[in-house]
C-alpha cells in the first residue's frame, strides 16, 4: 500500500472521524463510545503491523475484525438495557449518518483506480450504496424537517438501504484473498486488509448497519 497517495487515506480518516461524530451527535452513551473508540485503536494497531494481512490462518483474521462488532450490535438488541439505550437515539442524527456513504464511494473509487480494490466495489460495478448516501439528505429534510413523508416511506427507505449495504459488502468479503474468495482474482480487495482501511468494516459499515437497524425498530414501534 506504499505506493497509494496519501490524501486517499487521509479522506478515508475523514470518513471515519465523521462517521464517530454523527453516532455522537446521534446520543451514544458516553461508555459505548468509549469502547468504539477503544475499538478503534486496537484494530487501527493491529493493522499497523501486519496482523490482518496474514490470511492462510483459521479461523481467518478478517473473522476478528468484523465479528466483535456484529456481535456487540446483536447484544445491543436482544439484552433489555441494550434495547433502551438503542430507543433513545436521535433518529434524526442517524439518518445523516448515512451521508457518509458517500465519502465511502469516492475512497472506493480512488481505491479502485490505484488497484486496491475490484472494480464492482465502485458505483461503476455492482456498488449502488451511493444512492442512500445521496439520498438520506432528502429523508432527513422532508421526513424530520419538513415532515412531508410519512414514517413508512422512512421505514422502506431503511430497509432499500440497508439491502444495498447488504450487496456490497457481500460483494467486498467474496472480492477478498481470504479462503472463500468467489471472484475478483485478477484484483481482489486488498484494501480492506491495512490501515486504515480497516475501519471500514471493522466500524463504519457496522455503524452504517446500526443506525439502519435502530432506525427500523424505532419506526415499527411507533406504528404499533
Amino acid at each position: 500500500m506504499n505506493d497509494l497517495p496519501l490524501y486517499v487515506s487521509l479522506i478515508f480518516l475523514a470518513a471515519t472521524v465523521y462517521t464517530f461524530c454523527f453516532l455522537f451527535a446521534a446520543r451514544i452513551p458516553p461508555f459505548l463510545m468509549l469502547v468504539i473508540f477503544g475499538w478503534l485503536a486496537l484494530t487501527g494497531l493491529l493493522a499497523h503491523t501486519g496482523y490482518y494481512t496474514v490470511t492462510d490462518t483459521t479461523p481467518p483474521r478478517f473473522l476478528l475484525l468484523v465479528a466483535p462488532p456484529m456481535l456487540f450490535i446483536v447484544l445491543l438488541f436482544l439484552t433489555r438495557r441494550g434495547r433502551a439505550s438503542v430507543d433513545g437515539l436521535n433518529l434524526r442524527m442517524l439518518t445523516l449518518l448515512h451521508t457518509v456513504r458517500i465519502i465511502v464511494e469516492l475512497v472506493l473509487l480512488l481505491l479502485f483506480i490505484y488497484k486496491k480494490v475490484p472494480g464492482i466495489l465502485t458505483f461503476e460495478g455492482r456498488n449502488f450504496d451511493i444512492i442512500s448516501g445521496i439520498t438520506a439528505p432528502v429523508i432527513f429534510y422532508f421526513g424530520f424537517v419538513k415532515k412531508t413523508i410519512s414514517p413508512r416511506i422512512i421505514l422502506i427507505w431503511n430497509f432499500a438501504c440497508l439491502a444495498l449495504l447488504i450487496n456490497v459488502v457481500c460483494n467486498a468479503v467474496l472480492s477478498a484473498p481470504l479462503p472463500f474468495q468467489q471472484f475478483a482474482f485478477d484484483q481482489p480487495n486488498i484494501a480492506i486488509l491495512y490501515f486504515p482501511f480497516v475501519w471500514l468494516p471493522a466500524f463504519i459499515v457496522p455503524a452504517v448497519l446500526f443506525a439502519h437497524l435502530t432506525a427500523i425498530r424505532q419506526l415499527i414501534k411507533r406504528s404499533t
